[in-house]
């Protein structure tokens, strides 16, 4: 199958076009986000912040699914997606301070750089975005992912002018792989799903999230990757090997290499 028979390529971000990692359960992280709680009034010890933080994020994911499974036409698979800056408001708000819509993003953005070790973009991302551009393709983005970070470090990489639209789950209360995401996009373009391609790098996420909704797929096992399940093979002088099960994708790739993904997408 040749990748240039789409005239639409949907990819995903995270461990797709972009490799990141953030720790989150570090100690340090929670002592200084504390302290810039504690600048504007809002007195918590570190323990205590983190532990307040995963109860309210938990709180907002079941209440969201109730809210979803309301929905006439609700999918009982369906992810609920929260927006992360409601969380970091609610936190100034259990200690009686009353934010504004400002400091709680600028206080989720501070955290987030807190938590970040590093984010760049694989080597041959700009080069196949733009080659897909020039050939007239149209290319969006589908991330489950949180507005407050994403669009500003898709800036911070200057990928952002390459996507025709941008659809980040925190914007639509659902998440990869519930349909209604993928749908949301759908629709919006009218797009022939005969003639669109997701691209990422999540089995569950990505490649069946799609298929239900009628893509082709591309599956590409990078670095950060969910782990796939893996079977035993018996090698030719009698020996057994283990080696990955490969998810059922039009396209397969076992390792990041942007250039195999632009001679599979456009023959390059």
């Amino acid at each position: 199958m040749e990748g240039n028979m789409y005239d639409n390529y949907v990819f995903d971000l995270y461990g797709t076009l972009v490799d990141i990692h953030t720790e989150e359960n570090d100690a340090k992280v929670w002592e200084k986000l504390s302290l810039f709680y504690g600048f504007y009034g809002a007195l918590y010890d570190p323990q205590e912040l983190q532990e307040s933080y995963l109860a309210l994020i938990q709180s907002k994911e079941t209440d969201l699914k109730g809210e979803l499974e309301k929905e006439p036409h609700y999918a009982h698979e369906a992810f609920p997606e929260i927006r992360i800056e409601e969380v970091f408001k609610e936190l100034y708000a259990k200690k009686g301070i009353k934010a504004d819509d400002a400091l709680a993003v600028h206080t989720g953005q501070f955290f987030r750089v807190l938590t970040m070790e590093y984010v760049r973009i694989y080597d041959g991302v700009r080069e196949l975005l733009k080659a897909l551009k020039k050939c007239g393709k149209k290319v969006y983005l589908l991330s489950n992912a949180q507005r407050i970070f994403t669009e500003y470090e898709m800036n911070y990489l200057d990928i952002t002018k390459y996507f025709d639209d941008i659809l980040i789950s925190s914007d639509y209360g659902t998440k990869k792989p519930d349909i209604r995401f993928f749908e949301q996009l759908i629709e919006k373009y009218h797009l022939d799903v005969k003639k669109t391609l997701m691209i990422g790098n999540d089995v569950r996420c990505d490649i069946n999230g799609a298929k239900e909704a009628g893509l082709d797929t591309f599956y590409i096992h990078s670095n950060i990757s969910p782990k796939l399940p893996e079977e035993t093979v018996i090698l030719p002088d009698g020996t057994e090997k283990k080696r990955k099960v490969m998810p059922d994708a039009d396209f397969v790739l076992d390792g990041m290499d942007m250039e195999r993904v632009r001679e599979l997408l456009l023959g390059e």
